[in-house]
């Protein structure tokens, strides 16, 4: 016999700095598997300034990288108790915003950067918050292939849809290629592809690019 139960759980999240409720973009950027999120918002922080903030959620399971020390690294979810998982990341993500956005008299624009894992992890949660994404821009991964599809139509009818990922990037075959434009064709949203040269990595000089055009 299987039982649950809920319980209060601290989980870490990093800023590009201390928000002011002035700032006028608010970036959620979502890191991929085994990657922990103080180092992943670095990537980001050179792009920060008075009216962009950077917002880096941390996977909420853990484990060392390789064998049993050394470094760690998170991860938005595995098979095991997968839709456990998710709920526990929705209900972090949708409190982390709760929170952050508290201190706005005006709602931001709002942009989602999910890298890898970070990507599929980003469409369930935005397909289900009460918020509206002005940009999705999913990076070296894509939509998970398990959205509701008619509500994810609805709810990312008026959001920028990127997809960016290197050329050498080993992640990305024909087979994800295909199932990630017919997702796309189902919820009525244009190819809008950008390639760089590089792998399975976020490339600084496209990063740039993406942030300074506003999406």
């Amino acid at each position: 016999m299987k039982k649950s139960i809920h319980f209060s759980y601290e989980a870490p999240y990093f800023l590009s700095q201390e928000p002011t409720g002035n700032e006028q973009e608010v970036w959620i950027v979502l890191h991929g598997y085994g990657q922990l999120a103080k180092f992943f918002i670095q990537k980001f922080i050179p792009f920060s300034s008075e009216k962009r903030l950077f917002i880096a959620p941390e996977g909420t399971n853990h484990s060392y990288l390789k064998d049993f020390q050394g470094r760690v690294g998170a991860n938005w979810m595995t098979s095991h108790q997968r839709e456990t998982a998710i709920a526990n990341n929705h209900r972090l993500l949708n409190r982390m915003m709760e929170e952050l956005l508290e201190a706005f008299n005006n709602v931001p624009r709002i942009h989602l950067l999910g890298f890898s894992q970070g990507a599929a992890t980003g469409t369930r949660w935005a397909s289900q918050w009460e918020g509206t994404l002005d940009s999705l821009i999913l990076w070296g991964g894509g939509f998970a292939h398990d959205l509701v599809l008619n509500l994810a139509k609805e709810k990312f009818a008026s959001t920028e849809v990127i997809l960016v990922h290197g050329a050498q990037d080993e992640l990305i075959t024909d087979e994800s290629k295909q199932r990630q434009e017919a997702l796309l064709l189902e919820l009525g949203k244009p190819m809008n592809l950008l390639i760089f040269k590089g792998g399975h990595e976020i490339n600084p000089s496209m990063l740039k690019k993406i942030i300074n055009q506003g999406v």
